[in-house]
C-alpha cells in the first residue's frame, strides 16, 4: 500500500519492524480522524491505496474507521476487510452463549436517559447481548447490570482478548460483582449477556 493509517505510529511501528515492513505512517485515531479523513480521499483520488490498522481488534467496530470506511465508499472507492480478531466475537465464541442470534451495543452511551433505555431494552432481549466497557466503568455497569436484568442474568466478562493474561469472568452477574468488589479492574473489558 502506499500509506498505512494506525491508530497509534509507536504500536504498528513495532511490528512493522518485527517483520522487516517500511511503509508511511500516518496517526488516524478518535481524537484526528475527522481532520484526517480528506486527506485519506485525496490520496485516493491519486491513485494511491492505504490500509488502516488499530492497535488491537477488528478496525472499524467501536472506533473512527467505520466512518473513514463510510467517507470512502461515497467516494466510489472499494474498502476491502481483512480480517482480524473481534473482541465481539471472540468473547461471544468463548462465552458459550447463544450466538445465531445477537445484539451488538459497544460502549453503552454515558447520559443516563439514553444509557437507561439500552440496559431496560438488554434486560428484555432473549438474544445474547455483547457490550465493550472502559475498565473504571466496569463496576459500576454491572451493579446497572443487576438492577436492570437481576442477580441471576447470565453473564461473561472477557477481559484482553487474544493477550497474554486473558481471562474469563462470570457464570452470573452476582458473582461477576463479586469478582470484582475487592479487584481493581484493568485492561480491555467485552461482556456478554
Amino acid at each position: 500500500v502506499s500509506l498505512i493509517a494506525c491508530e497509534d505510529t509507536r504500536h504498528t511501528k513495532k511490528i512493522m519492524n518485527k517483520f522487516s515492513i517500511s511503509n508511511n505512517l500516518i496517526s488516524f485515531n478518535k481524537h484526528n480522524s475527522l481532520s484526517k479523513i480528506p486527506k485519506i480521499i485525496g490520496d485516493l483520488k491519486e491513485n494511491k491505496s492505504i490500509a488502516l490498522v488499530s492497535d488491537a481488534g477488528m478496525p472499524g467496530i467501536c472506533d473512527p474507521g467505520e466512518e473513514l470506511a463510510r467517507a470512502v465508499k461515497s467516494e466510489g472507492f472499494d474498502v476491502i476487510c481483512i480480517p482480524g480478531a473481534c473482541a465481539a466475537l471472540t468473547a461471544l465464541i468463548s462465552s458459550g452463549m447463544p450466538s445465531s442470534k445477537f445484539v451488538f451495543e459497544g460502549f453503552l452511551p454515558k447520559k443516563k436517559s439514553e444509557r437507561e433505555k439500552i440496559l431496560s431494552e438488554i434486560s428484555q432481549n432473549e438474544k445474547t447481548t455483547i457490550i465493550f466497557e472502559a475498565p473504571h466503568r466496569l463496576k459500576k455497569l454491572l451493579r446497572e447490570l443487576s438492577e436492570f436484568c437481576g442477580d441471576e442474568r447470565e453473564i461473561d466478562i472477557s477481559r484482553e482478548l487474544t493477550k497474554k493474561f486473558e481471562e474469563h469472568i462470570g457464570n452470573n452477574i452476582n458473582s461477576a460483582i463479586k469478582f470484582f468488589e475487592e479487584q481493581e479492574v484493568i485492561g480491555e473489558i467485552t461482556i456478554v449477556i
